[in-house]
């Protein structure tokens, strides 16, 4: 299934922007990932994203790049237009991690700029842990290896209903629903362009969430009841330290608190920590905080 591109604010490109493009797991799956042409004498950008989220999630920030980066942008496996896992028990992040791995072997890549929302964030961790040298940069957005228990409940709370609307505004509410508290400021235009990044039309004519509803199988009770994951993490957070990295949190975000945000800047020297104004989880990386700070991001990446 695919769905039209509504990026936010902005006008949609009378020329598609990217290449659709696939590779495969280990595991035999299809996965998909829109491919925007730049230059090869710089490290690409990899686009990685949250949880219920896909590659429509980074289209203003790569068209805005493209041509000057090579932009990357993965459907995890069982989002957009990557296949479905035959096995749910592999929607978890290591397997989302070697998945990326097959990616990176398949294009060639040897170093590349990580950009990593939610879970995209933890997975920018896991690949620095097994490789940090190929990182030459990473922004980290609105996540940590500390995360709030209240924001992991509130995400547990939707993630898998299989909820389905007759029409795109009806689907825009429906997203307003539950996105509302993290942007306040959104008007019904922008709450329809995201319910048109998160959802396509489905076979029976009703409009549904583009993922396997399956993903929430493996986001468990005890997922919710703690802040600090099973796995200490900051060791993979930390194997970002000497790169140039960029830690963005929303103002109003309830999956990363202040005051990991605080440590996590503290405990990385030369990290840039940035809030975005009026947003919570997370920042759609199209506000000019954020872009300001993408922005200086690349300008320190050799």
């Amino acid at each position: 299934m695919t769905a039209p591109s509504a990026p936010l604010a902005t006008a949609v490109p009378s020329a598609q922007a990217w290449s659709d493009r696939f590779w495969t797991s280990r595991d035999g799956l299809k996965l998909h990932f829109r491919d925007y042409a730049g230059p090869t004498d710089k490290p690409p950008l990899l686009c990685l994203p949250g949880l219920t989220r896909n590659a429509r999630d980074f289209a203003d920030l790569a068209e805005r790049l493209a041509g000057q980066w090579r932009v990357i942008c993965p459907d995890l496996r069982g989002r957009g237009d990557s296949a479905y896992a035959k096995d749910p028990a592999t929607y978890n992040p290591l397997q989302y991690a070697d998945d990326l791995e097959q990616l990176l072997v398949q294009e060639q890549i040897e170093r590349f700029v990580a950009i990593g929302t939610s879970l995209g964030g933890l997975l920018t961790m896991f690949l620095a842990a097994t490789g940090p040298d190929r990182i030459a940069g990473a922004l980290l957005n609105d996540v940590g290896p500390e995360l709030d228990p209240a924001g992991l409940a509130r995400i547990r709370d939707y993630v898998g209903q299989g909820r389905s609307f007759p029409t795109w505004m009806h689907a825009a509410r429906g997203v307003e629903e539950s996105q509302a508290r993290a942007f306040p400021n959104y008007q019904a235009a922008d709450w329809l362009a995201m319910a048109k990044r998160v959802m396509v039309l489905g076979a029976g004519g009703r409009i549904v969430f583009d993922y396997d509803m399956k993903i929430a199988d493996a986001f468990g009770p005890a997922d919710a009841a703690k802040g600090t994951p099973e796995v200490d993490l900051w060791p993979a957070f930390l194997a970002l330290s000497g790169k140039p990295v960029t830690l963005l949190r929303g103002e109003l975000s309830d999956v990363l608190s202040a005051q990991a945000h605080a440590a996590m800047a503290q405990r990385l020297p030369g990290a840039h920590a940035v809030t975005v104004a009026a947003v919570g989880h997370a920042p759609m990386l199209n506000e000019p905080e954020a872009l300001a700070a993408i922005d200086r991001l690349l300008a320190r990446i050799q």
